[in-house]
């Protein structure tokens, strides 16, 4: 790659789009503190100041008695006390309440957590799934009602059922919920399924308005990074569509609605209505950063049930880890939320979908080390682009053999940029040189970096996998802290980003070193700018994408020394460029508009200067 005009416009194109890449992410970084801000200034002015232990025993008072109120036909167990059950199949197990007869929390047996311990999901007092149901003359949330009855039992499938029983203790207005949640052998979604005897007076109009809270802890080191990568999502209409949680605070669902869920970085939580829910809302929040939570979410939605005495609605829901294969078996398009590209890149979606991910399964399925695989993928996708590579290499050999008639050409016309345009693209013409030619690998680059960005982003397979120094394939590797923030780059100074800088520098001074001197001081210092902005952008990028950058680089290097070096004779080239010259040429359309234009614009100049004379 040489460093020509056009290779200059290659990387102001590159640098254009990393920037433009990294201002969006960073845009819904910062969107997410200013609200969080907001939100934190609101709280903290309008706090009561109430005496603690007055406030405590009020509450529990008013608790009771709102209870005893509400539970209506239910009241004989309004003071009940909580138990949990739990279960278990091979990936995750479960906690289960009496109270509201719903999950407690689950936990995932193949992922830790920043303190060593496992993935827990819906594991706060905030979360919850209920629903509001009659009970003579008032209401109440069947989070609030304790479910007596607990069976369990085993399906022939090999899944097992575990059940949650309220029956009214009002003879007459005999009714009664029952809860089933289904969990199969090796599989993350369960099967939520509501029995409703009497439903006609349990739910108002038909309709069973359920409320989903969610709260995501933090799983990540970097909660930052983290709440920058959740999203909230739902196929509303047949159609998906998401929120980054730092973009907006809800969304309004006027049309039918299969599932919502919320995506953090690296699990996800979904229910879905398998009859839809009619319409709702989703409203979150962003909790501060000290308080170790990632998002809350609130979820109003209301569904239909069929008219008469007995109903049953039937519901799943998804705990598990934002893994594409996975999620795509449930054949709900669940895996679009995974991040393989969107936004303004959502054009590297397909990449990462038809591409990366099965060369990806494929090398990991007999490659233990996620360091090696990545090194593997590398090779391969500079293998599969090494033709044009090679065309680039060939196209700044060829540039190089021009350049002393290059050198005269700007000699003869001197300040003249038009003249010297034309005779500068006359001479490429009659040599059969392309003169973007080596640019064409650097761009192809672009949609590849960022596919890949996307894919190490949200890929599960590196979360946690260590490779050399680097603990966390998933994250920046600290491997030199500073103990203090440092504008632009952190607390820290990431090895794979210092790895990549410098192999990008080598790349720089190798292909200066084949290049002439050059006097134009933005064409001289452009190899030592770039590998500078590299390393602010990069260190704090998860290790496998710095760590593919290096041997990107290292291959680049190789291929350019031996493709130089070995395959390329200079000879030939000049022997090939002076037979160019003797064919006769025919211009392409572009070729013509262009001289049209120049031709227009030096004529223009001409009569500009003779006004200027008179």
């Amino acid at each position: 790659m040489k460093f020509d005009r056009n290779t200059v416009i290659g990387f102001v194109v590159l640098a254009v789009l990393f920037f433009g890449y990294f201002f969006y992410t960073n845009k819904e970084q910062s969107a997410y503190r200013q609200e969080k801000a907001r939100l934190d200034s609101i709280a903290n002015a309008n706090k009561p100041k109430p005496d603690p232990l007055i406030q405590k025993m009020d509450s529990v008072r008013a608790d009771s008695m709102r209870r005893i109120t509400a539970s209506g036909i239910f009241n004989d167990t309004a003071n009940s006390k909580e138990e949990v059950i739990y279960a278990e199949n091979n990936l995750f197990k479960i906690a289960f309440t009496t109270k509201g007869g719903q999950p407690k929390w689950v936990e995932l047996k193949k992922f830790k957590n920043m303190d060593s311990g496992h993935v827990k999901l819906a594991n706060t007092a905030f979360d919850q799934i209920s629903y509001r149901v009659n009970t003579g003359s008032s209401s109440t949330e069947t989070s609030d009602l304790y479910f007596s009855k607990i069976d369990s039992a085993k399906n022939a499938d090999g899944s097992t059922t575990y059940s949650f029983t309220r029956g009214s203790a009002d003879s007459a207005n005999a009714a009664s919920i029952t809860h089933q949640f289904t969990i199969r052998p090796d599989q993350y979604m369960i099967d939520f399924d509501v029995d409703l005897k009497g439903a006609n007076h349990l739910l108002s109009q038909n309709t069973m308005n359920l409320t989903w809270s969610y709260a995501a802890d933090q799983q990540e080191s970097d909660i930052s990074f983290e709440k920058q990568n959740t999203q909230v999502g739902y196929m509303e209409d047949g159609e998906f569509d998401y929120h980054t949680i730092g973009r907006t605070s809800n969304v309004n669902f006027d049309k039918k609605v299969k599932w919502i869920g919320v995506r953090q970085r690296f699990f996800n939580t979904f229910l879905i209505a398998k009859s839809d829910f009619t319409g709702g809302k989703m409203n979150w929040n962003i909790p501060p950063d000290d308080k170790r939570m990632v998002v809350e979410a609130v979820s109003n939605m209301q569904l239909a049930v069929p008219a008469g005495d007995n109903a049953k609605v039937g519901f799943s829901i998804f705990y598990g880890p934002s893994d594409f294969k996975i999620l795509k078996k449930a054949d709900l398009k669940l895996e679009k939320l995974v991040n393989l590209g969107q936004g303004p890149y959502a054009f590297v979606r397909p990449l990462n979908r038809y591409v990366i991910i099965p060369v990806w399964d494929f090398l990991k399925s007999f490659v233990s080390s996620y360091g090696l695989v990545i090194a593997l993928l590398t090779l391969i996708i500079r293998l599969l682009i090494s033709p044009l590579s090679y065309k680039s290499y060939l196209s700044g050999a060829k540039m190089k053999a021009l350049r002393p008639e290059i050198a005269a050409l700007k000699e003869k016309h001197g300040a003249d940029q038009q003249a010297m345009s034309m005779e500068q693209m006359k001479l490429f013409r009659e040599a059969g040189v392309n003169p973007l030619g080596g640019c064409i690998p650097a761009l192809l680059q672009i949609p590849i970096f960022f596919s890949l960005y996307s894919f190490f982003s949200s890929s599960v397979d590196l979360r946690g996998a260590d490779f050399l120094w680097a603990k966390d394939l998933s994250a920046f590797d600290d491997f030199i802290k500073f103990g203090v923030n440092i504008p632009l780059l952190g607390n820290h100074l990431s090895l794979f980003t210092i790895t990549a800088v410098i192999t990008s520098l080598l790349i720089s001074l190798y292909s200066m070193s084949m290049s002439p001197d050059q006097s134009n001081p933005v064409l001289k210092y452009m190899p030592y700018i770039f590998p500078v902005f590299l390393l602010f952008i990069f260190n704090r990028l998860p290790s496998a994408l710095t760590w593919y950058y290096t041997v990107s680089n290292v291959i680049t290097l190789i291929l350019q020394f031996v493709i130089q070096n070995y395959i390329i004779d200079h000879n030939k080239i000049l022997a090939q460029i002076a037979e160019n010259r003797k064919k006769p040429k025919s211009k392409s359309k572009w070729q013509e508009r262009m001289e049209q234009m120049q031709e227009q614009q030096k004529k223009m100049k001409e009569m500009q200067q003779k006004g200027r004379n008179k």
